[in-house]
This record gives structure tokens, C-alpha cells and sequence, in this order.
């Protein structure tokens, strides 16, 4: 099935009631959650053993590529070069550190059901990660799916002080650099916001997201993705 199938197996997510899933059930396919990502749609759940659940929240939390906020502190340590990045080397270690059990006993929705499916959209070129290495260790990180000029931002993990600010900055610069449109965030957070992060009408995303559907399938489209190489 393509995934244009796929997307005409999905609700409009502009229907969906405030606060509550867009659809439930369903499979972790690349071919699912490709066609998800583009209907600006994303699974969220904590229990393998449960439906998926479906979302598309409103407000969306999104940062515009090149305006995060960098602190000064941050600036500091990256113009000292503290951390040292790359991308895709260690997609597998980046989305294990971002599984852990968070301070305070939180919990993870990475379940091994997710774990699996974003390995295998990263080994098939669509999942990405980002990674801020020090003293030879890997020290932050993030990850996500990139369709086109979106980046569709899953989660993120620090192991030392800033390394996962650091990590997020660099994508944000190499994403500006090649003209993506926005970072999806999905859900606001107290953190996210102190980066530069805002919230904007599930309407005006999605309009978005269906603008980089048809950019994409134009016969004019740039092949190249949006994520520099390893």
C-alpha cells in the first residue's frame, strides 16, 4: 500500500477534538507513519500492549529554523568548541538515551514497539539524529523524521550540562542553512519555549504541512535531503 493510501486512511486532523486523538489503532509501518508525518500527524502512546494513539495537537509547538534561542552561556561553550557534532553516527544510541527514565521517575513513551519503528525509518534514510559528542562520549542529543522541509522533532536527551541545547542548536543551524521550513516540537513545554520554541494554530500548521506535501511531489522538488551528511 503507498502512502498516499495510507493518508486517505487517516481522519482530517481538523476535526479532531481538543485534547483527544485523531485516530487509535492502526500500525507502526514506515509506510503508516510516513503517511502520518505528512498529514501532520503523530503516534504518541505508553503502552505496547495498547492501541496507538494518533495525534495532531492545536496549538503546535514549532521552533522557525535559525531562530532558536541560544543563551549566552550556550554561545559560550559553543564557540569554544566543547562539543563536537555529527549526524546519523549513533541514530540507535541517541533514541536509547532519549528512552531512559527521566529525573523524577517520568516515565518514557519510547516504547520497544517505537524504538523499533524509528530504527527502521532511520535505516530506510527518514529518521535522523543529531549528536553532541565531548571527550570522545556522547553527550546530547535528538531525533526526528524528515519529509521535505519539514522536521518533525521526536525527542531529545542531555547526558552533560547543555549538550542537548548544543545538539538542538546545530540542527537548528544546519536546517536554516538548507531552507527548512519548520522544527515540529508537537507539545509546548516550559523548556521548549525558554529555546526560542512557539505555539501556532493546528490550522496554520497543517496548512503547512500539505504546502510541503505538494512541494514534494512537484517534478521541481530539490532530491536532496534536508539533513547534512554524516
Amino acid at each position: 500500500m503507498s502512502r498516499g493510501d495510507r493518508r486517505a486512511a487517516f481522519p482530517d486532523p481538523r476535526r479532531a477534538p481538543h485534547g483527544a486523538p485523531v485516530a487509535i489503532g492502526g500500525d507502526l509501518s514506515s509506510e503508516t507513519l510516513l503517511a502520518a508525518y505528512s498529514l501532520g500527524i503523530f503516534p504518541w502512546f505508553d503502552d505496547d500492549d495498547g492501541p496507538i494513539l494518533w495525534w495532531s495537537p492545536d496549538p503546535r509547538c514549532v521552533i522557525v529554523p535559525g531562530r532558536m534561542h541560544v543563551s549566552r552561556r550556550l554561545a559560550r561553550r559553543l564557540r569554544r568548541g566543547e562539543f563536537r557534532f555529527s549526524f546519523n553516527r549513533a541514530f540507535e544510541a541517541v533514541i536509547d538515551a532519549c528512552a531512559r527514565p527521566r529525573s523524577g521517575g517520568e516515565g518514557t513513551w519510547i516504547t520497544p514497539r517505537m524504538r523499533e519503528a524509528y530504527v527502521r525509518l532511520h535505516r530506510e534514510g527518514h529518521a535522523h539524529s543529531v549528536e553532541a559528542w565531548r571527550d570522545g562520549e556522547l553527550a546530547g542529543g535528538a531525533y526526528g523524521v524528515a519529509l521535505h522541509r519539514i522536521f518533525f522533532a521526536e525527542s531529545m536527551f542531555t547526558g552533560r550540562t547543555d549538550a542537548g541545547k548544543a545538539a538542538l542548536a546545530r540542527l537548528d543551524r544546519a536546517l536554516a542553512e538548507r531552507n527548512c521550513m519548520l522544527i515540529d516540537c508537537q507539545m509546548p513545554t516550559p523548556h521548549l519555549l525558554s529555546l526560542g520554541a512557539i505555539e501556532i494554530p493546528r490550522g496554520e500548521f497543517l496548512d503547512r504541512a500539505a504546502a510541503n506535501r505538494l512541494e514534494a511531489a512537484a517534478p521541481a522538488a530539490r532530491p536532496e535531503s534536508i539533513i547534512p551528511p554524516a
